[in-house]
């Protein structure tokens, strides 16, 4: 089978682009597929989006400005340089907008883009799924835990 083929179900084996898109670019894009080779737009968003450190940030900025310092106070565990490079990340992407203060020390204020704040609409899914069904998830990771140790 080709390179990009799909063989996943309801699927023709079509080969998918490297936009995620239908094959050769032509027609409706299918959200559920997408190529998963590495050079693949839609990979390297989700990839960047789908980052914990981009998720703390895209909800913390909800209709609201924050500083670079007030951030990194609220997320507990990141560093200043990974908090620059997500910061840096999502604002060429276009979804947080950074404004630089002439004051001195210098004020750089981040907030989220109007494409932004259409992600923070799916995050916002994403955490109530998840509240909804952590009891779930801890049952089924205790059941699990709990089995004997799996053999080669």
């Amino acid at each position: 089978m080709e390179e990009g083929t799909s063989k996943s179900p309801g699927t023709s084996g079509v080969t998918v682009g490297t936009r995620g898109c239908h094959p050769d670019g032509a027609g409706e894009a299918d959200p559920f597929q997408w190529d998963t080779r590495e050079d693949c737009e839609v990979r390297q968003i989700l990839d960047r989006i789908a980052d914990k450190w981009s998720l703390l940030v895209i909800a913390l900025l909800e209709n609201r400005v924050v500083r670079f310092s007030q951030l990194r106070r609220e997320i507990d565990g990141i560093s200043q340089r990974m908090l620059t490079v997500t910061l840096r990340q999502l604002e060429r992407d276009g979804l947080v907008r950074r404004t630089v203060h002439p004051t001195v020390p210098p004020r750089v204020d981040y907030e989220l883009t109007a494409l932004g704040a259409t992600l923070h609409t799916t995050i916002r899914a994403l955490v109530t799924w998840t509240e909804l069904h952590q009891n779930e998830i801890a049952a089924a990771r205790a059941h699990y835990d709990a089995r004997p140790p799996a053999t080669s």
